[in-house]
């Protein structure tokens, strides 16, 4: 049997917020947005000359990353709380959908 690695992690609720469906979507995307800027701005796939440690662009590439997860599940709270949806149910449809896509071996 193949060992299937899983990186978990724990983001809060932004209790601070009254979030959508629409604003979070839309948030998601600027994130999005800026994590592929890092990505291609930062690692001169734009044609600039680039002024950047590697080690900064990295930390600022895995910076944009974490704001996209944050979102990501800002809406996973969202889709809770509002719409009764069993996100664990969802992610164990996720990673069967997965394998069953060829993307996970088991």
């Amino acid at each position: 049997m193949v060992d299937i690695k899983f990186k978990s992690i724990s983001l809060p609720k932004l209790n601070n917020l009254t979030p959508t469906i629409e604003s979070t979507a839309l948030k998601l995307m600027e994130e999005a947005g800026e994590l592929a800027q890092a990505i291609g701005k930062l690692r001169g796939l734009n044609g600039e000359t680039i002024n950047m440690e590697e080690e900064k662009i990295i930390e600022k590439i895995s910076r944009e990353l974490l704001d996209v997860a944050q979102v990501a599940v800002s809406m996973m709270f969202v889709l809770e709380e509002k719409y009764g949806i069993n996100i664990e149910k969802k992610v164990n449809d996720h990673i069967n959908k997965l394998k069953l896509k060829g993307y996970i071996k088991e």
